[in-house]
């Protein structure tokens, strides 16, 4: 540890030191700081977070479990500043006349706003002192007894003790002992209508309340909830859980229970007198869909309409849309029994459309039903407008583009062919500044890049064949096809981009999510290919390190430290070398062995490619909206590359290369296979802390007309997103110590986890721990620092340690880390671990949101 970590170290313990005693300063003389809570079950002491987090009171939240830094905050915080600025004001005779005189009487008022706001401001991102309360602890105490009481322990015992542990501190602990539990005896039933024994008995087996197991309360709400469930989804268009009632008999039966169910007949009004029917099944005589029922249309008559399957079709003005575009949408089917599922996927797949602003489903009785049992829905649907443009802009930072500034276009057109389909033309553009142009005279934004792309969504499958037996519509399928053009102008080797992708994606559930890019194309062509040894300055200085020491004849031979120039004679001392070398100089094993590798990886990078590629991902997510902090995350996929190009490659005459290697077009494709599988887990701690953690591998293998993965599917390590220990591109691949500008490689393996909590109000604080590297497999590399070649090599994984700050402004999160290297495997054995643990040392990185 150097001087400068030993300070920080220093200080951070006098600030611990002198703020721990502040903590209790403003308590009156009878209260008590909480400290602690502890509860005890059956007089053993549990840490279960769901018992704590019944209890009314917790203690001051701890920055890493020992510094209450928001209790301090808010103690900062005067507890009457406008009478103690008054107070302070008038001390002295003539302070506000003298102030007023300097400053002026509405100043001194400012003066006193401001006094009062900022310490308002303290308490507000602050917390205050949770001081003892009885009347909320014996509230917790008989919370505590209910929760016990609702999972069959009637006859529990809940007390409390409240302990001093300080000054002004004291602890609280209830004490649980349960005895003996309930459980379920007999089960009987009544049930009024034929219609629900008739559902019931379908489903009897599923029950949630069973003989012979211990009561639990819950079983008994989920119950209901299940046969709520079953008989809306049967018909049963008036049912609610409100009659799925129990009558439960405790008394005398030796901690048993004796259960009933009830389910009555259903109560209507009918004038003063209430009646009671038996329950009926359902069924929809019609659908209407009111397709733009718009605020300006609402005094309008239907001009417009068509049946069509059943379905009327219904418009205030000329009809947009296809019936079937609709219809497809629509789950309520005409002549089928009512259930409740069909409307929320109706919901569901309308909002997926993106046509509509809240689309509203109501069913009103037939009248011309005599059975009573006719319904009719209505689909009400209020159209969005069918052109819509946005601009957005940016501005950006990295490695190779120290500042930038980026804009965009895009025009959406909505149910372009009347079918709900989506056009969406979108242009990108961004201009920049690179210190890594070698120009001295160049312009202030010295690298620019355009670009445009079209894309069209369609809420169906787009297949030759009828998918709808294997992803039926309740899966929400939608093709998109989408082609995509970008060009780069002195950034790199100036290289210009075509995408073509056709894929599909549904939903078998609301927690699974299937993606098919049934063909994915991708066209990188290099223009500046004689800027490689600018680029790539590290690849240079190992080549002009060999010719210097091989006495090579330099051009400029006669200056003191000679270079190889760019482009022509840096390669043709790499031609010399590899071939016939005229010059007879005498190099040796090692310098042919790393001047081939200089010159395949730049035969790789300067090559143009051409990736025809299929690939699925099937991804399985828990997370129930934005704010669910306890959940997990599973991604799996799969992708490869060349097939169908190399089955039909004759067609294309393709040409064979002297590697072997077969070129369409003049271009050689690639073909690999590549696999990926990525785990996200959250938990949440408590309200203010999460623990998360994330592991991810990927392998990418090339075979038949490739001997390497192209470098827009390779993989890299470090930045904000994965090991923040390291910069983007500089980790790895093994323990070669990142030798080259961009290092990349086949075969990732990457873990991370990181501790959340809050500090005060949105900003928030984050522990982390990184882990992983890259490593080259089966490939054209064979340096052994570079390659993954037995399980040993899991010793190259680097590990990165830091901390962040993160300011949460609702939708969007800015993130500030600070990773240390703590283990760095390109270093030598034995000296690896915290060589360079400290602050001048350390990577900072900024990004948006969240990295996992």
């Amino acid at each position: 540890m150097n001087l400068f970590d030993a300070k920080i170290s220093l200080i951070l313990i006098i600030c611990i030191f002198l703020t721990s005693c502040n903590s209790v300063k403003h308590l009156k003389e009878k209260d008590y700081l909480l400290t602690k809570n502890a509860i005890t079950l059956d007089g053993k002491k549990v840490s279960d977070r769901k018992l704590h987090d019944l209890l009314y009171q917790k203690p001051n939240s701890k920055l890493l479990g020992v510094l209450p830094l928001r209790l301090h905050m808010y103690n900062l915080g005067k507890q009457n500043p406008d009478s103690i600025f008054d107070i302070w004001l008038h001390k002295k005779l003539k302070r506000e006349k003298r102030l007023a005189a300097l400053l002026s009487q509405k100043q001194v008022e400012k003066l006193r706003d401001h006094y009062i706001g900022f310490n308002k401001w303290k308490q507000k991102i602050g917390q205050a002192p949770t001081i003892i309360d009885e009347v909320k602890v014996k509230r917790s105490k008989e919370r505590l007894s209910k929760y016990f009481k609702n999972l069959g322990w009637f006859n529990a015992i809940t007390n409390y003790t409240v302990d001093e542990t300080g000054e002004k501190r004291a602890a609280i602990t209830y004490n649980i002992t349960r005895k003996t539990p309930y459980v379920l005896d007999s089960i009987s039933y009544d049930f009024k209508s034929e219609a629900v024994d008739s559902l019931f008995q379908i489903s009897k087996e599923n029950s949630f309340i069973k003989q012979g197991e211990q009561y639990d309360l819950s079983n008994f709400e989920n119950e209901k909830a299940r046969l709520t469930i079953q008989f809306r989804n049967s018909g049963l268009y008036n049912f609610g859980q409100e009659y799925v009632r129990y009558q439960i008999d405790t008394n005398n039966t030796g901690n048993k229970a004796i259960v009933k169910y009830n389910i009555p007949n259903r109560s209507i009004r009918v004038s003063d007198t209430t009646l009671t029917i038996p329950f009926k099944v359902h069924t929809i005589n019609k659908v209407n869909i009111y397709t733009d029922a718009t605020f300006e249309n609402r005094n309008k008559a239907i001009s417009d309409s068509v049946s069509f399957e059943g379905y009327d079709l219904l418009s205030r003005s000329p009809l947009k849309f296809k019936p079937q575009a609709l219809t497809d949408a629509v789950f309520i089917e005409p002549g089928k029994i009512f259930k409740d599922i069909d409307r929320t996927l109706t919901y569901n797949h309308i909002n997926a459309l993106r046509l509509f602003k809240y689309p509203t489903i109501r069913y009103d009785r037939d009248v011309l039903d005599t059975s009573g049992t006719g319904l009719i829905a209505n689909v009400i649907l209020s159209p969005r407008k069918k052109y819509s443009f946005t601009i957005d802009n940016d501005v950006s930072f990295s490695t190779i583009q120290q500042f930038g500034l980026g804009f965009g276009m895009t025009l959406m057109v909505r149910n372009i062919f009347k079918r709900a389909e989506i056009l969406e033309i979108s242009t990108r553009g961004s201009i920049g500044s690179s210190k890594d142009i070698k120009e001295n005279k160049s312009n202030f934004f010295n690298i620019s890049e355009v670009g445009a792309n079209v894309s069209l969504s369609l809420p169906r499958m787009l297949f030759p064949i009828n998918t709808q037996k294997i992803i039926p519509k309740y899966m929400s399928p939608f093709t998109r096809l989408s082609i995509g053009f970008s060009a780069q102008e002195n950034i790199g080797l100036d290289k210009q981009t075509l995408n073509a992708v056709f894929n599909y994606e549904w939903h078998p559930s609301a927690q699974k999510t299937h993606l098919l890019d049934l063909i994915n194309i991708q066209f990188v062509r290099n223009f500046n290919t004689r800027n490689y040894f600018n680029v790539f300055r590290n690849s240079f200085d190992q080549l002009n390190n060999v010719a210097i020491r091989t006495n090579y004849t330099f051009n400029n031979n006669e200056v003191e430290t000679p270079r190889l120039e760019i482009p022509d004679e840096a390669q043709q001392f790499i031609t010399d070398a590899l071939g016939s070398n005229p010059q007879g100089l005498d190099f040796g094993l090692e310098d042919i062995k790393e001047i081939k590798s200089i010159n395949e990886r730049k035969n790789r990078l300067t090559e143009n490619n051409l990736i025809v590629a299929s690939n699925f991902s099937w991804i399985k997510d828990s997370k129930i909206g934005v704010l669910d902090k306890d959940f997990s995350k599973l991604r799996l996929k799969f992708e490869a590359a060349g097939n169908l190009i190399s089955a039909i490659s004759g067609i294309f005459n393709a040409t064979e290369k002297a590697n072997g290697s077969k070129e369409v077009f003049g271009v050689s494709f690639s073909q690999y296979l590549k696999t990926e599988v990525e785990y996200i887990r959250h938990w949440r701690l408590s309200i203010e802390s999460v623990f998360a953690i994330r592991a991810f591998g990927g392998i990418a293998i090339p075979y038949g007309n490739s001997k390497s993965i192209p470098f827009i599917r390779s993989y890299f390590a470090g930045g904000a997103n994965d090991n923040r220990g390291w910069q983007p591109f500089a980790l790895g691949p093994g323990s070669s110590g990142g030798t080259s500008e961009f290092n990349e490689a086949n075969f990732k393996l990457a873990f991370n986890a990181e501790y959340r909590y809050a500090l005060f109000g949105s900003l928030k604080g984050a522990l982390f721990i990184d882990a992983g590297n890259i490593w080259n497999v089966l490939d054209n590399v064979d340096d052994p620092a570079f390659v993954f070649s037995s399980l040993n090599d899991l010793k190259e994984i680097a590990i990165a340690s830091g901390i962040g700050l993160r300011y949460d402004f609702g939708l969007v999160v800015l993130r500030f880390d600070i990773g240390f290297k703590t283990y760095d495997p390109s270093l030598p054995k034995g000296s690896r671990w915290f060589k360079d643990y400290n602050f001048k040392r350390a990577v900072k990185n900024i990004g948006i949101n969240y990295p996992f």
